[in-house]
């Protein structure tokens, strides 16, 4: 608004109401303005949009599945190798390409991941899995039929997160299910 419409709007203000007269005055003289009670300032804040405060903004939201699996590609090119279709290339070919990525897989999951083995017996040892076992640590199979425990050999030891360190997505949200930005060469 400008400076005469601002004029205008004070001087019927003015006309019209003490209260407003008084303030106007008081400003023209100089005078301290009178302390603003909450109430007042509540009111005033909703008709004045500079006193509204900022509405803090929700930082944007990312899975943690993206984020695990963005930092796969970027340091391991892991999507890259499953999504390129491999019949052009011999085997030979493959093999050497998923050595590099596997290597690099591995490190990204052992900086976001303590993981250790279920059990500590190796593979093809005998081991015993208690009555009343977690479904959730042990998988059976073949002849299950017997009551509890348990006695078989270890097909595969089983892999146990001990602590998560994800890290901490900071994007947009229009890139929140990026997983690789699209690369383009000038």
């Amino acid at each position: 608004m400008g400076s005469v419409g601002l004029a205008f709007r004070v001087f019927f203000k003015t006309l019209f109401s003490a209260d407003v007269s008084h303030r106007v005055r008081s400003v023209l003289e100089d005078e301290p303005l009178p302390k603003i009670t909450a109430g007042e300032e509540s009111k005033q804040a909703a008709s004045d949009p500079k006193m509204q405060k900022p509405v803090p903004q929700t930082p944007p939201k990312r899975s943690d599945a993206i984020t695990l699996l963005a930092a796969l590609q970027r340091e391991a090119r892991l999507v890259d190798l499953v999504q390129q279709p491999l019949a052009q290339f011999t085997d030979e070919q493959i093999g050497a390409a998923a050595r590099g990525v596997l290597g690099d897989s591995a490190a990204v999951l052992a900086r976001f991941f303590a993981l250790k083995p279920v059990v500590s017996e190796n593979e093809g040892d005998q081991v015993q899995v208690p009555a009343g076992y977690d479904p959730g640590r042990y998988k059976l199979s073949g002849n299950v039929s017997v009551d509890p425990p348990y006695r078989g050999k270890l097909a595969h030891a089983g892999w146990e997160v001990t602590s998560v360190s994800l890290p901490t997505w900071t994007g947009n949200k229009s890139s929140a299910n990026i997983i690789a930005p699209a690369e383009v060469e000038i």
